[in-house]
């Protein structure tokens, strides 16, 4: 059994470039969040989907992606960092591979549970490669801001990738994407990752009852988030699923309480930092998360714009995101994660609400451009400096399990701020049609803009509870430019 990865020496500059693996690695788990936005209509006419069952093509995707990432977490630690990322790239490619050549509804459901569940495997083990490989300071600092940038510009690119292929190829070709992406990355990891190092026979064992309580729980939770919008929250499944999923929450802090080689440590919940960046994580994606589905809605059905113009005008928003993460990188060498998440949130809700004046049913594209700068700009300083707060004070050994306990409150956080936003903003659609319905939308995804400005301030709140040692975590030492970590 194996665990950490372990660089031979005289490979810090090989471990330099083990990054761009990383990065592109996360970048396509961020794309699969949004990449079949676009593509939905085209693809639920095709293949027959059912209004109701349409929606399972991102729900699929979400509930197995929040349900596992614990268990991937933890599955890195124990297995090996590599090992781990190369499984889940293989799931990614197989899924996809199959996906674009789906002719039903059910198989494209079952691809995107399975990208799911790739996807679960696949977040934390880069995160926890990023904060074994690098050593803290600037050199991790400059890897998460790479590592953040690809994630957080995904979730925008998604939508301009899955606008620009559907509307050049057809909705199959946002599914053969990854084929090359994740054959390419599985390969450039071979030479640029260090191999796993072995860990002492009978050092771990797997708690496979906490593996099955905590993702069967947090499935169902998931699930019941997702699904009720939809279904209703008082719905008999949706009922059931919630007092299940609560039950085997429950079920798995007893085991953990009692087991001598946990899952999850409950002893991590000590930690304040990494507590508070998991508070923070799921105001986030609660938050900004949630944006890129409503500017897809209105693009689309407010503007009128095609799949690939839609796609196109995710553009702006993701450089900015990009030249957010790299500021916060910078800012948080200098002063800090507390600062840099301070400034990150409170200039994305501020421009969150920018935005919101742009959104007007006889506006433009420029009445968004501000917004979509000042927010984009803020969401990346913002993300940056969270996954160094969650890394702090965590065992090189436990990396994985804290970023998979950080990664899945932010994937609830999506799926909570997801259901409560769409709920604000379609509240005043019901019975509306033609330019009507045009205008309702217009001014519920307004709304749903100012109160979701005004709740990222949320993160700047929470920011300052940071216990003081690690509101200076990521601050460069005295001396310059610290090298990737060679002794794991």
């Amino acid at each position: 059994m194996s665990s950490t990865p372990s660089a031979p020496p005289g490979t810090a500059g090989r471990l330099g470039w083990a990054i761009a693996p990383l990065a592109f690695a996360q970048l396509i788990v961020s794309l699969d969040i949004y990449i079949v936005f676009v593509a939905m209509p085209e693809m639920g006419t095709e293949l027959g989907f059912s209004a109701q069952n349409l929606q399972w093509v991102v729900s699929a995707y979400a509930v197995a992606f929040g349900g596992f990432l614990l268990l991937g977490g933890r599955a890195a630690d124990l297995f090996g960092k590599r090992r781990m990322f190369m499984v889940a790239l293989a799931l990614y490619g197989f899924s996809s591979l199959l996906g674009g050549f789906a002719g039903d509804p059910l198989t494209i459901i079952i691809v995107r549970a399975v990208q799911g569940l790739g996807g679960a495997l696949l977040f934390p083990t880069t995160l926890s490669l990023v904060n074994t490989l690098f050593e803290e300071g600037r050199s991790r600092n400059r890897a998460l801001a790479i590592w953040g940038g690809a994630g957080a510009s995904g979730l925008t690119l998604g939508s301009l990738l899955g606008g620009v292929l559907t509307g050049a190829f057809g909705w199959a070709s946002v599914f053969f994407v990854n084929v090359p992406l994740a054959a390419a990355i599985a390969l450039s990891a071979l030479f640029l990752i260090p191999a796993d190092k072995a860990r002492p026979a009978g050092k771990r064992t797997f708690d496979l009852p906490g593996a099955l309580t905590v993702t069967a729980g947090v499935t169902l939770i998931v699930f019941v988030l997702v699904q009720g919008p939809e279904s209703g929250w008082f719905a008999a499944p949706i009922v059931i699923c919630a007092v299940l999923g609560v039950l085997l929450l429950v079920a798995f802090t007893v085991i953990e309480s009692k087991t001598a080689d946990p899952l999850m440590p409950l002893r991590l919940f000590g930690n304040r930092s990494l507590v508070t960046a998991m508070a923070i994580t799921f105001t986030f994606m609660g938050t900004f998360g949630t944006l890129p589905y409503f500017l897809t809605v209105f693009f689309q059905d407010v503007f009128g714009y095609t799949a690939l113009v839609t796609g196109a005008a995710f553009l702006t928003q993701a450089v900015a995101i990009a030249v957010g993460t790299q500021v916060g990188e910078r800012m948080t060498s200098r002063s800090g994660t507390r600062p840099s998440l301070l400034t990150g949130f409170v200039v994305g809700g501020v421009g969150t609400v920018v935005l919101g004046f742009g959104i007007v049913a006889d506006g433009s594209y420029w009445g968004v451009v501000p917004g979509l700068v000042v927010m984009g700009v803020g969401q990346g300083i913002a993300w940056t400096a969270m996954w160094i707060a969650a890394a702090a004070g965590v065992a090189q050994d436990e990396q994985g399990i804290a970023s998979g306990m950080a990664s899945t409150t932010q994937q609830t956080g999506y799926a909570v701020g997801l259901a409560i936003f769409v709920a604000i903003a379609n509240a005043g659609t019901r019975g509306l049609s033609g330019d009507a319905l045009r205008v309702a939308v217009s001014d519920g995804i307004q709304l749903a803009f100012y109160i979701t400005g005004i709740a990222a301030l949320a993160g700047a709140v929470i920011a300052l509870t940071l216990p003081k040692q690690v509101a200076r975590a990521g601050v460069a030492q005295a001396e310059p430019d610290a090298v990737p970590s060679r002794q794991q």
